[in-house]
């Protein structure tokens, strides 16, 4: 089939790069990724496990006091949710969550060890083995952080709120009934900003009662604001999910895969011999009233020009294995080329030529291959009809 003849001349130029490709993906992000949430799942357990286990085991045993032990146990179960959301975080390949990962792991490593149980070490060997692999893979994290001004405002939002809370309630704390240090006045925040209230930190004065009105106010505020910041770009992405687009998000998540550029009659049969996690389809707007039939596949699909620089940046170009251009027009074909020649000149690109004689226009664009369907077609055609000779 002539569609094969596209992907088997992706497979021929690109074999020259596996080996050291191989490797790249192997100490990619999404081994650090999945290595980082089993950590973070180990230390949750381990956690639990160490508080109510009285045993002890390892070098440290009888040295290291049991109310030691168990809060080594408490803060590994807390450490271990951070590193849950620490991990989906470095799926986008941000440095910050790269460098906070490497904080919660050595984190885990030195609670593991104060644990001083038979289930703990292995966290902590574990948690080791994961570092290596962040530190190799070190160079696969480095986009800066990209907050938005409502995320800004939700952070700065929500510490001012513990911050106004803290301070003020153990400034007060002559004037409230279970709140002595600053840990009692932090907790008293948490539960009062949150609308818990337990009624162990309560206030007896009037000044301290309206002090704790303005905690609810400026608490549920900046929760509420903080929700929002975080939900709203989950509904939008399951929205584009929906509509069959992909987010910058799930952009960068893409490593390896390969770039199929513009959509044309070679498109839908390319699609059919490639894996859903191994691709991105660049198409231009112009072509997005085709995509119904892609969206219902569930393709990932970025509706941006395929010519253009930033649009290739974002769809992963420097991280890409290949790229297939096989759009309808020979035109935007090799401008497509030159364009992602410019932005990864070692990356292989086979182009479909619906012309004949623009093939070797193509191949002069940057193209490592050109692929020309009504040439194959036709060839096929004869050698059917003359039973294969």
């Amino acid at each position: 089939m002539r569609f094969r003849r596209v992907l088997d001349a992706v497979r021929t130029a690109a074999r020259r790069r596996v080996g050291a490709r191989r490797l790249r993906v192997l100490l990619g992000r999404r081994v650090a990724v999945w290595l980082t949430v089993a950590v973070a799942l180990l230390s949750i357990l381990t956690g639990v496990a160490v508080l109510g286990s009285p045993e002890t085991f390892g070098p440290l045993t009888g040295v290291i006091a049991s109310g030691v032990r168990r809060t080594a146990g408490f803060s590994a179960v807390i450490t271990g949710f951070l590193l849950l959301i620490s991990a989906l975080d470095l799926r986008s390949g941000r440095r910050a969550a790269w460098l906070a990962t490497v904080v919660l792991l050595s984190v885990t490593v030195f609670e593991a060890i104060v644990q001083s149980s038979v289930v703990s070490f292995p966290v902590a060997a574990l948690s080791v083995a994961t570092l290596v692999v962040l530190v190799l893979t070190r160079n696969r994290f480095d986009k800066e952080l990209d907050l938005s001004t409502t995320q800004i405002a939700a952070l700065i939002a929500v510490s001012g709120a513990l911050l106004y809370g803290t301070v003020g309630a153990y400034t007060l704390r002559e004037s409230f009934r279970g709140v002595e240090t600053l840990t009692d006045a932090f907790y008293y925040t948490i539960i009062t900003a949150s609308t818990v209230g337990y009624g162990d930190a309560t206030p007896v004065t009037g000044q301290a009662r309206l002090f704790t009105v303005s905690v609810i106010v400026v608490g549920v505020s900046s929760f509420g604001l903080a929700i929002g910041a975080l939900v709203s770009p989950a509904i939008e992405d399951r929205l584009t999910r929906a509509l069959g687009t992909m987010t910058d998000t799930q952009l960068a998540e893409r490593d390896d895969h390969v770039l199929v550029l513009g959509y044309g009659s070679l498109t839908e049969s390319v699609l059919d011999e490639l894996d859903v996690d191994d691709l991105v389809l660049v198409v231009s707007e112009e072509n997005e009233s085709k995509l119904p039939p892609v969206a219902e596949r569930e393709l990932p699909v970025f509706v941006a020009d395929p010519t253009d620089d930033g649009a290739l940046d974002r769809a992963g170009i420097d991280r890409a294995r290949a790229v297939i251009v096989a759009s309808d027009d020979d035109a935007t074909d090799a401008l497509a080329v030159l364009t992602v020649r410019e932005r990864n000149p070692e990356i292989t690109v086979v182009a479909a030529a619906t012309e004949g004689e623009n093939g070797p226009k193509l191949e002069r664009a940057g193209a490592d291959a050109v692929v020309t369907p009504a040439a194959i077609g036709g060839r096929r055609l004869v050698e059917s009809a003359l039973g294969g000779e």
